[in-house]
């Protein structure tokens, strides 16, 4: 059984996130994707718990469903604590077996934060604390650092300043078994740092939005004889690529936060650059924003190109909407010409993961623009250049397309 899967997702409930993410349209964007198992998000509030309760019905172990999308129950918190004379404010997602655990773990952590406020609740609590709670309610949680590298609330982050796992969770970091790598980094990224061998790597969307070029953007790909809560967490746990196949990653250019920069004055810079500088802005003089990337450079102990011997694999796409806004030169979201190509496209072929990673260039070719079909097929190799993302901006497809000599169609034949 193939499943594809993205745990970290947000609710309506979360700040800054579409009313479209209730159960309805994360489950429409899951089929419109290619997704089959997604996590639910914040499961701490309590409307939100209120409504996963009253619409999900369980089909396994750990496992519940709603017009044909599966979940597992997920949230993420932030926990606020002080640690050698530093505030540090780090991501952790939390994955839970039950609604009964679930209840625990509320109520637990309501005495920390008020959980009414945010689906991704603030809690005045350390992060080995954290976990020694959770474990406490039950072995069969898992938990694991969010978007291990952005600056302010990864682990590893500038603005958050730990080097390790061991250094964050303490005598708890035994209780940790992975990482989220985040939309600017890769596991290339992650395997320059020796210490992170044995913490198996996974990739999620972070979504805020149930549209495809968010939902899914990051992804896991297991292959299970059954699809059971414990199972799945074993197989993340002993990193058997023979179960876990790999993950879906987004080129860490596109991410937010790869390079180091400064957004309001336009500064976009390699880390090199950035340290000539001494990390200051060569425009307004305030310092600028760490990007992963050099972050990475900071704690690598490894030269580019090292890969661990018991690593999972990994592909590199991205989103459809983003080929088709590139070829289009439309660049604003949610633009009526790219949704209509776009769309199109996806009642075509089923979803957009089979899109990207299985239908044949000739399959495409008989639907439409040659120029994004070969942008289809550079995106399947890896070949796409992107101009960096920094300080919250994300980055942008550069590829040039040279002059074809035989007539193409228009992309207006996509929607034959």
């Amino acid at each position: 059984m193939r499943i594809i899967a993205d745990f970290h997702i947000h609710s309506k409930y979360s700040r800054a996130t579409s009313q479209k993410m209730d159960l309805d349209g994360i489950s429409r964007g899951a089929k419109l994707k290619g997704l089959n198992l997604v996590g639910t998000g914040d499961f701490t509030h309590p409307l939100w718990l209120k409504e996963l309760k009253s619409k999900l019905r369980e089909k396994d172990f750990g496992i519940y469903e709603y017009k044909g999308i599966n979940f597992i129950l997920t949230t993420e918190v932030n926990t606020d604590f002080e640690f050698e004379g530093k505030i540090r404010r780090v991501h952790h997602v939390i994955h839970a077996p039950s609604f009964e655990i679930v209840e625990q773990i509320n109520e637990a952590l309501s005495k920390f934060g008020d959980l009414t406020k945010d689906g991704r609740p603030t809690l005045k609590i350390s992060a080995p604390e954290l976990v020694e709670i959770l474990m406490q309610i039950s072995k069969d949680i898992f938990i694991y650092p969010a978007h291990a590298w952005t600056p302010h609330f990864g682990i590893f982050g500038s603005r958050v300043g730990f080097s390790s796992i061991e250094e964050c969770y303490q005598d708890m970091s035994k209780y940790i078994y992975a990482l989220e790598t985040g939309l600017s980094s890769d596991p290339p990224m992650n395997w320059r740092l020796s210490k992170l061998d044995k913490y198996t790597l996974i990739s999620n969307s972070d979504s805020h939005s149930p549209h495809t070029w968010r939902i899914g953007r990051e992804a896991n790909f297991f292959e299970l004889k059954k699809l059971d809560y414990k199972e799945l967490h074993k197989v993340i746990k002993k990193k058997d690529p023979k179960k876990f196949l790999f993950t879906l990653e987004v080129d860490p250019n596109y991410g937010k936060y790869h390079y180091t920069g400064h957004r309001n004055c336009g500064v976009c810079l390699h880390p090199k650059e950035a340290m000539k500088l001494n990390n200051i802005c060569p425009v307004c003089g305030k310092k600028l924003t760490i990007g992963v990337l050099q972050r990475v450079e900071e704690l690598a102990d490894r030269e580019e190109g090292f890969r661990p011997k018991n690593s999972i694999d990994f592909k590199t796409l991205l989103p459809l909407y983003e080929l088709i806004s590139h070829v289009t030169g439309i660049k604003q979201l949610y633009s009526e010409k790219v949704l209509r190509i776009h769309d199109s496209l996806i009642k075509k072929f089923g979803n957009e993961l089979r899109i990207l990673l299985e239908v044949k260039r000739e399959e495409l070719e008989k639907f439409g623009d040659k120029r994004l079909v070969d942008l289809i097929m550079k995106n399947r190799e890896g070949k796409i250049k992107i101009r960096p993302g920094y300080d919250g901006v994300y980055g942008e497809i550069v590829e040039e397309f040279k002059e074809q000599k035989s007539p193409q169609s228009s992309l207006s034949d996509f929607l034959k």
